[in-house]
């Protein structure tokens, strides 16, 4: 058995500096570390969400915070669950009849891990990805996510434990997968993300019902058929990049001024932070059909949960924190969403300097608190 308190090693991950306190640890924790635990448990917890832990430790040691991955880990295990045990070997010929089966996810995990023993990790997401942006919503986003946290610490250095990580992110994202309502045709509107999330019905007053899940809630969509169109209100741009920052700009104002959903909110801004990090990786038309798919989990997640229309750009002013303070109280609230929408914000904020994702940030502490 692993012993939390007894493993201490070199950090690998990091952010800009602007954005790091501890930017020289003489020793640290390494996610390889946390991921030898991690993978003896199952990626979702007792009660069903998402197991955090390897997201928020690859998140923490971005941040420069490598002394609170294990303390914050330790807090957590009292909520795994054993991980499942693979059922029967996952046909490549056959792989669709096994999509969105959450009863394969363990002999999903087994097929990737299988694929990535044989073919190098750029080149699975290359052919993978594509594959599964259709259901991007997989598990709340949470398929895409832990992906996007696996690439970025495989891309620092490729480890049997990271290797095995990335075949859990994609495991997860092919058993749960969800589709929304609309697929993309040839003939998009042309509209920015700011732009078309103007015309997205917003579906709810404000106080309407919102027991139960994610998942469950964006199965309500298909009750809309309207929604469908929703996808070709976007083009995506030959700047991807900036396109992807504009969608998570516009997110984080509407996280900042709904307030209800405020959950599905937060991962409005960090699924698409997290396809981020794999569109390198992709063709140049599958890196914009993905955005495409990316607009369309952002736009589902404001029209059910949305009160309030997005507001306008700049109508928020950066808190007087620093990005080491709002790191700091990140790490001190303790809540798996709240370190990751700091993580992401603070990312987004490098690329695309916006007062809002540093307002995001700052608020995340009271919103999101402990969740």
């Amino acid at each position: 058995m692993v012993c939390l308190s007894e493993i201490v090693s070199p950090s690998t991950t990091s952010l800009p500096e602007a954005c790091v306190k501890h930017k020289e640890p003489a020793m640290a924790t390494t996610i390889d570390d946390v991921l030898d635990i991690v993978h003896r448990t199952g990626p979702d917890l007792l009660g069903g969400n998402a197991n955090h832990a390897p997201m928020v430790a690859e998140a923490l040691l971005t941040l420069g915070r490598p002394d609170a991955v294990l303390p914050w880990v330790e807090a957590y295990k009292n909520r795994f669950q054993e991980h499942p045990v693979s059922r029967a070997p996952l046909a490549y010929a056959r792989w669709q009849t096994a999509l969105g089966d959450r009863q394969r996810l363990a002999d999903w995990v087994a097929f990737f891990d299988h694929v990535l023993l044989a073919t190098p990790w750029q080149t699975v997401l290359q052919e993978w990805v594509p594959r599964l942006v259709p259901g991007l919503m997989a598990a709340a986003t949470h398929g895409l996510i832990r992906t996007g946290h696996a690439v970025r610490s495989l891309a620092a250095d490729e480890t049997p434990q990271r290797l095995h990580e990335l075949a859990e992110g994609l495991g997860y994202w092919a058993a749960r997968y969800q589709v929304l309502p609309g697929t993309p045709s040839g003939r998009p509107t042309g509209q920015s993300p700011r732009a078309a999330m103007q015309e997205v019905q917003r579906l709810h007053g404000p106080d309407f019902d919102t027991r139960g899940s994610i998942v469950q809630h964006m199965q309500g969509l298909n009750e809309y058929p309207d929604f469908a169109q929703t996808i070709d209100l976007v083009d995506t741009a030959d700047d991807l990049s900036a396109w992807l920052s504009e969608l998570t700009e516009t997110c984080a104002g509407l996280y900042l001024v709904n307030p209800t959903g405020v959950i599905a909110f937060v991962h409005a801004v960090t699924a698409p932070s997290a396809l981020r990090l794999l569109l390198p990786y992709l063709h140049e038309t599958d890196a914009q059909l993905a955005a495409r798919y990316a607009w369309q989990t952002c736009a589902g997640i404001y029209a059910w949960y949305a009160t309030m229309p997005p507001p306008a750009r700049g109508s928020f002013t950066a808190p007087s924190a620093t990005p080491d303070m709002l790191i700091d109280r990140a790490v001190a609230a303790g809540g798996a969403h709240t370190i990751k929408l700091t993580e992401a914000c603070l990312r987004e904020y490098a690329l695309h300097p916006q007062a809002v994702y540093l307002a995001a940030a700052h608020d995340a502490v009271q919103r999101v608190g402990t969740a």
